[in-house]
């Protein structure tokens, strides 16, 4: 079973704070970017992996989508979508993305920073990619290899108190732990090389990729997204499934 961060207290209180959480997909700096990258949502069949509050879901329900399902492996999570909901055309099911098995077609799955939590992405991507009706799209976003490539996910400041971000140990995929509104957070490290590959492995084809940072427009109407600039923290990533 997959770490259920999410349904621990203190990292769930934490994380409502979010301005995501707070402003849903307005209040992610990257989803501009991640819009652009889907593909007509009219009629389409949508899967939303790690589907959080449901942000992404009813967005899709309001370009009309003819369904939605949104998967998530925490249960506050599932119940905060829920609540949050209304009308027709979106269910909410509890998932480990872990040991996924699908027996609908999907013209899109769609992820938002979920997928840097699982240890076997390549069965994912498999599974993917067979419940994805041909020209299928999959387009998600996860934290980048940059950033979560050093075993303690901060900057270093010199004497002259300049800041770096150390990318140390980025050849050494594996576990990684943060704290981040809980301790003992586990994420995985894996090269940008090895999540290009897998998708290649699994029959798709790189449609974009994105080593996401802000605007010139986003900096000014928010100046602390600068360290952005510096290092990417997360990547965004489209792909196919060939006719």
């Amino acid at each position: 079973m997959s770490q259920n961060i999410y349904d621990d207290p203190d990292f769930f209180a934490g994380y409502a704070t979010l301005p995501r959480s707070v402003h849903g997909l307005d209040g992610a700096p990257e989803w501009p970017a991640l819009r652009a990258l889907l593909p007509d949502l009219l009629d389409k069949h949508i899967l939303d992996l790690g589907c959080g509050y449901g942000w992404f879901c009813r967005y899709a329900q309001q370009q009309g989508a003819r369904d939605v399902l949104g998967l998530d492996v925490s249960e506050k999570m599932l119940e905060k979508a829920a609540k949050m909901t209304q009308g027709a055309g979106i269910r909410y099911q509890r998932a480990d993305l872990e040991k996924l098995q699908l027996s609908e077609t999907f013209d899109l799955a769609y992820s938002s920073l979920a997928l840097h939590y699982l240890i076997n992405i390549d069965a994912l991507f498999a599974t993917l990619f067979n419940a994805l009706a041909p020209d299928g799209m999959l387009v998600f976003s996860c934290e980048h290899p940059i950033y979560t490539a050093p075993t303690q996910q901060q900057w270093i400041l010199d004497d002259k108190q300049q800041r770096s971000w150390p990318v140390n140990h980025y050849q050494q995929e594996g576990e990684r732990i943060s704290n981040w509104f809980a301790d003992g957070v586990k994420k995985q490290h894996r090269k940008l090389a090895t999540w290009v590959n897998a998708l290649i492995g699994a029959g798709f084809e790189i449609v974009h990729l994105d080593e996401w940072g802000p605007s010139d427009e986003q900096l000014q109407q928010n100046p602390a997204l600068a360290e952005e600039r510096d290092r990417p923290m997360m990547f965004l990533l489209a792909a196919r499934k060939p006719r």
